[in-house]
């Protein structure tokens, strides 16, 4: 079924489309009404045109994910989603006013302005945490503000939830985030520490303050990289009428160890509300960068002195392993597709605690360019996740327990045994295709994964299939599958 066509005067579920307020590179925003809802709505609609970064669609169902379980003035008001296979699209209420992103024409602010903007959005900051969120992309533009004054944050497809999949960290190796703002340890990958969005509005503050971005702005990832190692020109180099007490706080918010910041952002935000409370250390007096000879140190030791020692990622294993299924969804490869449901049906039977992960490869060119609509218009990738969640539904597994995960590489073996790697599977379930010349000649999918994977593999084939297909050194269970421990 092709998507409703999005544009003013069109009715989408009950609601009727009015303007479209902004058209970003992942997602649009239109002005919407509803007869059972009063009050201004929006709706938040993913791109899924040509040539649009898969990203957008991983982030989508996040934010799908992530929104309803939020509450307090904090968060727009949750209103309703659309369903995924149709036309996926969010629904929340509509904060009056700007973003906080026009007041880049107003710098640098004065610093008891920044001061008094800084407690408020760390105040919004501290109440995410607590729902277990991590922003990961506090920047002006994702900042509103209430008429009651309270601070607003918007955009979570980059967030991690403590309690849910992290879909982009599980799927992508590169950093996402704003560039200006990304904290040291999220440019090396790690998204679950708290203190990451303390570097962001350390970043902000220095900005509003100074009119001067403390990192400047880099479109590389070595230019990303650049903020392990060397340190920012102190704010009151740029402004003298910063107070010391406010160069202490906005560099402790900027120091590369998230252990070096404040413990939680609750700490930062009785800071910048009690100035006078605020212990100066060394940091306060800075007029300068710091010696060549100090950041050539930190430049060959930035891999041990950005992790993390806290907020590390939680191993799942015991009575919660990760289980991971690769399924082809090619019609010829139906028979193993309900095999490998009927697997893992049984080994959820046995290990409760697990967590799913359905996975599948989108197949690219080495040097073609690959299109990312099909012949009806339709998103490749968000058409693979629909037929994903359909090959799960028999599972009646609740949100939280199973993730769908849509691989874009030229090597598919190579694709799955990233993914189990990076992402510490315990236990990766795959079928096997019949044999064919080229899969004699080259190996196949299977054969590869369970050679060189780190966790066990069960590799399932039809009945109808010849045996052999993954190798001798592999044996044969009862049901008609090859495990490998």
């Amino acid at each position: 079924m092709n998507p409703p066509r999005m544009e003013a005067g069109a009715t989408l579920d009950g609601y009727l489309i009015g303007e479209r307020i902004h058209r970003g590179a992942m997602a649009s925003i239109w002005a919407v009404t509803h007869p059972a809802t009063p009050g201004p709505l929006l709706m938040k609609v993913p791109m899924m045109a040509e040539g649009v970064d898969p990203a957008a669609i991983v982030g989508f169902e996040m934010e799908q994910m992530i929104l309803p379980r939020l509450s307090g003035p904090h968060v727009p008001h949750y209103i309703g989603q659309g369903d995924f296979g149709i036309q996926p699209y969010l629904v929340m209420e509509r904060i009056p006013g700007p973003s906080l992103l026009p007041m880049l024409n107003q710098l640098p602010l004065p610093w008891a302005a920044v001061v008094a903007l800084g407690a408020r959005i760390a105040t919004a900051l501290d109440d995410l945490h607590r729902q277990h969120v991590v922003h990961l992309d506090v920047k002006p533009s994702n900042l509103l503000a209430r008429p009651t004054g309270e601070i607003v944050l918007v955009d979570f497809g980059l967030s991690h939830h403590d309690e849910l999949p992290d879909l982009m960290g599980e799927e992508f190796r590169l950093p996402y985030g704003t560039a200006p703002y990304m904290a040291p340890e999220q440019v090396l990958g790690h998204r679950r520490d708290p203190r990451s969005d303390q570097f962001a509005l350390g970043v902000l503050m220095y900005f509003f303050l100074t009119g001067v971005r403390p990192f400047g702005d880099p479109q590389r990832l070595s230019g990303l990289k650049r903020r392990l190692w060397r340190d920012p020109v102190p704010p009151r180099r740029l402004r003298s009428d910063c107070p010391p007490w406010l160069q202490e706080i906005i560099l402790r918010c900027l120091e590369v160890h998230p252990a070096w910041r404040y413990p939680a952002t609750a700490h930062l935000a009785m800071a910048l509300q009690n100035p006078d409370q605020v212990a100066l250390t060394a940091r306060s007096e800075k007029l300068k960068q710091d010696p060549f000879t100090t950041v050539l140190r930190r430049r060959f030791a930035d891999q041990q002195l950005v992790i993390p020692t806290a907020k590390t990622p939680i191993r799942h294993d015991g009575d919660a392993p990760i289980l991971a299924v690769a399924i082809d969804l090619s019609a010829e490869a139906a028979p193993i597709a309900d095999t490998l449901r009927t697997m893992v049906a049984r080994m959820l039977g046995t290990l409760p605690g697990a967590r799913v992960a359905c996975l599948n490869v989108l197949k690219q060119g080495r040097i073609t360019l690959d299109l990312t609509l099909d012949a009806q218009g339709r998103n490749i990738h968000h058409q693979r996740l629909v037929e994903l969640r359909n090959w799960a539904i028999p599972l009646e597994l609740e949100e939280g327990r199973i993730s769908f995960h849509v691989l874009e590489s030229p090597d598919p073996a190579a694709a799955i045994l990233q993914y189990a790697n990076a992402n510490h599977v315990d236990h990766l379930v795959m079928g096997a295709r019949a044999s064919s010349l080229r899969r004699t000649l080259l190996g196949s999918v299977s054969s590869q994964v369970a050679a060189q994977a780190a966790c066990t593999v069960t590799v399932a084939r039809s009945r109808r299939l010849r045996q052999g297909d993954v190798g001798e050194d592999v044996g044969e269970d009862a049901s008609g599958s090859w495990t490998v421990g």
